[in-house]
């Protein structure tokens, strides 16, 4: 849509006065903007504008003390209460590696950035929101009564911008992913000879870089002895028996600019519909398992023995979720995750050699 259709910021408030219960994403999209654009009509309404300076939002945020930190894409939101501690900033890659709150971050991506105040009943919620250049969610910091609400204040009027003006400039959708890298060029036989010289599964995407091919692409490829399709029921059934086994697993769900773990047993599991939730006291998860396109189990060599992932896709082969046992450098894999990884009901072979 052309700016000039866009509603105005002050059409825009009205729409979200006539629609408190609407979720922003969804009333984003009914009004065919984006969320960026949604938060920013809010400016001088509650509403503070930024600098989205990651390593300076996860510095400050410290002294903040206990708050949630909340990553979603389009089929997954990841929420986990805890302290932004341990943070290790940097250019291309930031990264927050408390007990509580795990996060790898790419400052580049981050574009805006807003603090917003909303009244709900006789409390104020406040939270930080950051946005990639379509206007896109990456990140979001929410306060509780146990945040440090003086340091939150300082944070917010450090950082805030000079232009508190209720519009901002978004890019068109449509930014490179993991599913848009070409299928080309690389043979199965030298997908084998990298993925076997593997050490380490943060080396796995400069892998896929360097041979030209998207996740699923290479997963098809490389033979079952690496990486297996499984029932779309899979990441359901795992969770029910993480759950059940008080397994420690890790969780990671993420998006172009933030990507947030989960390290631990999980309890709660409540299954609604075709949405999958976790609810347990620091980590939320809600999962749209309808989203799901397909399932695949990957084995990646490291120096400690391989390690197995189960890790889900959507229609247009971007990763929604992946898991892992739960480890540290220098340990092998969990016996146990291996064995339920391993014993998940997998798609006959002739169907999966089909994709």
């Amino acid at each position: 849509m052309d700016q000039l259709e866009k509603p105005s910021p002050e059409q825009i408030r009205r729409a979200q006065e006539h629609s408190p219960k609407v979720r922003e994403h969804d009333l984003a999209a009914k009004l065919n903007i984006s969320e960026a654009e949604l938060v920013a009509a809010h400016c001088g309404f509650g509403t503070v504008r930024m600098e989205p300076s990651a390593n300076d939002v996860l510095i400050g945020l410290e002294a903040v003390g206990e708050v949630r930190a909340v990553t979603r894409n389009q089929s997954a939101v990841h929420k986990k209460l805890g302290v932004y501690n341990q943070v290790v900033t940097g250019n291309d890659h930031a990264l927050v590696l408390g007990d509580e709150i795990g996060l790898r971050i790419f400052p580049k991506v981050w574009t805006h950035g807003f603090a917003i105040e909303k009244r709900d009943g006789g409390d104020i919620r406040r939270n930080l929101q950051f946005f990639d250049a379509t206007g896109a969610a990456v990140h979001q910091v929410d306060l509780g009564h146990n945040s440090n609400l003086y340091a939150y204040q300082k944070l917010v009027g450090e950082l805030a911008s000079s232009n508190q003006e209720p519009i901002v400039s978004v890019e068109a959708k449509g930014a490179s992913s993991d599913a848009d890298v070409p299928d080309q060029a690389a043979t199965v036989e030298e997908l084998r000879e990298h993925w076997g010289r593997l050490t380490d599964v943060h080396e796995f995407f400069d892998m896929l870089k360097t041979l030209k091919l998207s996740r699923c692409r290479a997963m098809r490829m490389v033979g079952q002895d690496y990486a297996w399709l499984l029932d779309d029921g899979a990441i359901g059934a795992m969770i029910q028996c993480a759950a059940e086994d008080e397994m420690p697993i890790m969780c990671f769900v993420g998006n172009r600019g933030c990507i947030q773990i989960h390290s631990g047993p999980i309890k709660s599991v409540k299954p609604v519909g075709p949405r999958i939730n976790v609810l347990d006291e620091t980590f939320h998860l809600h999962l749209q398992t309808h989203h799901i396109r397909e399932v695949w189990a990957v084995r990646k060599p490291t120096k400690d023995g391989h390690v197995t992932s189960l890790e889900a896709y959507g229609a247009d082969g971007k990763m929604i979720i992946q898991f892992f046992g739960q480890r540290h450098e220098g340990e092998r894999e969990r016996s146990d995750w291996r064995f339920l990884a391993e014993t998940l009901p997998r798609v006959p072979t002739a169907t999966a050699d089909m994709g």
